[in-house]
């Protein structure tokens, strides 16, 4: 990982980053002075799972891969993979326990990473543009949400019913 200096991206890019989308060039100039941008190579960790870190990221180029242990075999579970513009880790912001997946880099890619610290510094400066920051990081939080409920409804509607179990048995003993 390498740390990128300002001169080496561009606002444009930056705007199309979640966090930044409604801020104005000169708030996106401060929130940055408050972040890091940082470059990855492909196949290395940003977030280990069981790590606690309280900051969240954004994806300027690039795409990183989000994987959970399974804990008894030693393997991983894919979940997901985010490109750019996306952000991840934002649970981090409001929770102080320890991460709950991997994220690794898929491809080369430039990430901004923001801390709590320095959200919140850029929260009491800057409210409104602040409320603009969190009100996009609990969409995101939300958009997951819903997701992964569709996911949990999907597969319980695969699953058979204890009644059809019971029904199942009692046909088969006749």
């Amino acid at each position: 990982m390498d740390q990128l200096q300002p001169d080496k991206y561009n606002l444009k890019e930056i705007r199309s980053v979640m966090p930044f989308r409604f801020l104005d060039k000169i708030r996106m100039g401060d929130l940055l002075n408050l972040s890091q941008v940082q470059y990855y190579e492909e196949g290395e960790i940003i977030i280990c799972q069981g790590d606690v870190n309280q900051s969240f990221y954004s994806i300027l180029s690039g795409s990183v891969k989000v994987t959970a242990n399974r804990g008894s075999d030693g393997g991983e579970s894919y979940i997901c993979t985010i490109g750019k513009g996306e952000i991840f880790g934002e649970a981090g912001m409001f929770l102080k326990v320890p991460r709950t997946a991997n994220v690794i880099c898929a491809s080369q890619a430039e990430v901004v990473m923001i801390t709590r610290r320095n959200l919140l510094q850029f929260i009491k400066i800057f409210p409104m543009e602040g409320n603009k920051v969190l009100m996009m990081i609990i969409f995101s939080l939300l958009r997951k949400l819903k997701e992964s409920n569709q996911e949990l409804a999907y597969e319980r509607k695969d699953n058979a019913s204890q009644d059809d179990i019971d029904a199942l048995v009692n046909d088969m003993l006749g």
